[in-house]
């Protein structure tokens, strides 16, 4: 696991090493391990150079023979790679049948040939988690490309820097905005956005103008131009996988196909351990990591949550460290508790929306980054955890039983429905919470209702309208809490792995006829209850959904503060909506919430500043474009 930083330009990149190294090293947490830089030009348009950075999280041949930017012999391709190939040995093999000597035992080594030899082509055949980016001096092309499910991020931004046409992309925003060509603004629409969902990130848009997203499984190729960066975007896909007829026969290749990328997952040369709520999706992944050989390694557990806390509207919120402790013990794991209180729920959600540079997205992020953090300590670098399985398999009945009854009453505008569904603050309530200036600058939400009804539209409808609505979640939800896994182990310099989120697994998944998934009212997961029925306690199997909850709703009177004092808020929001969250912020938890992160946010870029009013107090907070 790593970091990226790169630039593209059509001159000379008027950008120091020296300032190059400060933005990568922008990214050293998540990659401790080593850095590299690399700069050079390119055949096609001689006058035009790249540069490309990488911070190094050593995982896999964890000697100097992985350093990135890693190039073949010849010059010709250079790679930067975050990610793992779980494929990687197979890969490797069918390299070295057609006569590639491959010298390290690093998977970096070969992707590097695997792509120099195939194109863009090749990236059909990972199984992984990536971000990359491949430069062919020769032809003077760069491919951008980010895994088909989202496991790892990238961001980019094209622009003028110094009258050149320029594209500056990172593993994060922050190296990207203080690039000297990029001002950071807020996207307003961007903004509104995350009041509504809680997600920095929707499809290409983010919450900074002009900062795009790649998504899930795009390929961005530029041709470098004497004169301009042509980019033209490329989609993988998942595939499908051929079912047995009978029921029985199903479930056995779920167990099968499962079992097969959680040893796919583990594959580690660095100490690895497993996120363990209790619940099903982390009870499978532990269950099977626990049959690895004792004498190969002692598999570690980690469970993390707030201990002793009642539970909020009929939801426990200790549960998960009773049943977590029973599958422990009964797998002979060494098994410790990350412990959340109020207090450093305080203090680490202002730390990491400061050190992300974007708000949080549900409130667990911090207890996701706790328990990062013990494990890192305890000497652990790679995690396995379960996110996927519900998106895939069918998890949320509370979204699926709803859904049948949509369904029922004619499936009308379905789009519509689901972002309804995941709302925070609904759309129809922003005229009474946005101000008449902040409403209309986001233009009655118009794009976030269309993104939802064209996102509906590009899953495929086909026979069952329920697997669309199904799949509609592992295109949207799923993508979200991948990002939110991504970004709290990361600042702590952790790989997580998710052995769910798999290409192989989805397309098992997605496979399966509906009945095998949910069944309304709250069957849920039946293919995966029924495949490890044989390895788990009933007490397991037939759990509700959990995942490390929060009593967050009780702890979020401190974010009255944040409330009352933001500029950004107040140029934004009704001061009596203001007012009246600030008083109950409790209460009113689903508003208080994203908020408060707005608050934070703001305070993080643009101390004191208006920006819908047209006032800035701190004039040096916005950078001069170069």
């Amino acid at each position: 696991m790593c970091g990226l930083f790169g630039i593209v330009s059509t001159t000379p990149v008027p950008v120091s090493d020296r300032e190059c190294c400060r933005l990568r090293d922008m990214l050293t947490h998540r990659g401790p391990d080593g850095a590299g830089l690399w700069r050079g030009g390119v055949a096609r348009a001689p006058g035009a150079e790249v540069v490309l950075g990488h911070r190094r999280l050593a995982v896999i041949d964890p000697t100097p023979a992985g350093t990135q930017p890693m190039a073949t012999p010849d010059g010709r391709f250079v790679l930067i790679y975050n990610g793992e190939l779980y494929n990687e040995p197979e890969l490797r093999s069918r390299l070295q049948r057609e006569g590639v000597q491959l010298s390290t035992g690093c998977d970096t080594e070969t992707l590097l040939w695997w792509l120099a030899t195939r194109g863009r082509q090749g990236l059909d055949n990972l199984r992984g988690m990536f971000a990359l980016t491949l430069l062919d001096r020769l032809e003077g092309r760069v491919l951008l490309a980010r895994d088909p499910l989202g496991i790892k991020p990238l961001y980019w931004w094209q622009g003028r820097s110094a009258g050149a046409d320029t594209i500056v992309f990172a593993s994060e925003p922050g190296p990207i905005l203080e690039h000297p060509a990029v001002t950071p603004e807020p996207d307003m629409i961007g903004v509104s956005t995350y009041l509504t969902t809680i997600r920095s990130v929707l499809g290409e848009r983010t919450m900074f103008a002009g900062l795009r997203a790649l998504p899930p499984g795009r390929v961005l190729e530029v041709e470098i131009g004497n004169d301009r960066l042509h980019t033209q975007p490329f989609d993988l896909t998942i595939g499908a996988t051929p079912l047995p007829t009978g029921q029985v026969e199903r479930f056995g290749l779920v167990r099968e196909v499962v079992r097969s990328s959680v040893h796919a997952h583990l594959r580690s040369d660095v100490p690895a351990c497993c996120l363990l709520s209790g619940g099903l999706d982390s009870a499978i992944i532990t269950q099977v990591s626990s049959e690895r050989p004792p004498h190969h390694f002692t598999l570690r557990t980690y469970c993390a949550g707030a201990k002793g806390e009642a539970a909020i509207d009929g939801v426990p919120q200790s549960e998960d460290f009773r049943f977590a402790s029973e599958i422990a013990t009964g797998l002979g794991t060494h098994h410790t508790e990350a412990l959340v209180d109020e207090t450093l729920f305080a203090q680490r959600w202002r730390n990491m929306v400061a050190r992300q540079g974007v708000p949080l997205s549900t409130p667990n992020e911090v207890a996701i980054n706790e328990v990062a953090r013990r494990l890192r300590a305890d000497g652990c670098v790679v995690t396995l955890s379960g996110e996927g399985a519900d998106e895939l398999f069918g998890g949320y009945h509370q979204v699926l039983a709803p859904a049948v009854a949509h369904i029922a009453a004619g499936n009308t505008d379905p789009g519509r429905f689901q972002l309804a569904m995941s709302s925070w603050c609904p759309v129809e309530a922003k005229p009474a919470v946005l101000t008449p200036e902040a409403w209309d600058a986001v233009h009655a939400d118009e794009w976030l209702t269309g993104w939802y009804a064209a996102e509906f539209a590009a899953v495929g409808l086909g026979e069952d309208p329920l697997a669309d609505h199904l799949r509609f979640q592992r295109r949207t939800n799923l993508v979200g809490l991948l990002q939110r896994l991504d970004s709290a182990t990361m600042l702590e310099s952790v790989e997580g792995r998710t052995p769910f989120a798999d290409i192989a697994v989805a397309a098992l998944a997605e496979s399966l006829p509906m009945g095998d998934r949910f069944v309304a009212p709250a069957r849920t997961k039946i293919a995966l209850r029924e495949a490890f029925a044989p390895d788990l306690p009933a007490s397991v199997t037939q759990r509700p959904k959990a995942s490390f909850p929060l009593p967050f709703q009780r702890w979020l009177g401190g974010s009255c503060g944040l409330l009352g004092e933001s500029a950004f808020l107040r140029s934004m929001v009704r001061p009596e909506v203001l007012a009246t969250v600030a008083a109950a912020p409790n209460a009113r938890w689903q508003l208080a919430w994203p908020l408060a992160n707005l608050a934070l946010w703001a305070e993080r870029w643009w101390p004191e500043r208006s920006f819908l009013c047209g006032t800035t107090r701190h004039a040096q907070t916005a950078q001069p474009t170069a």
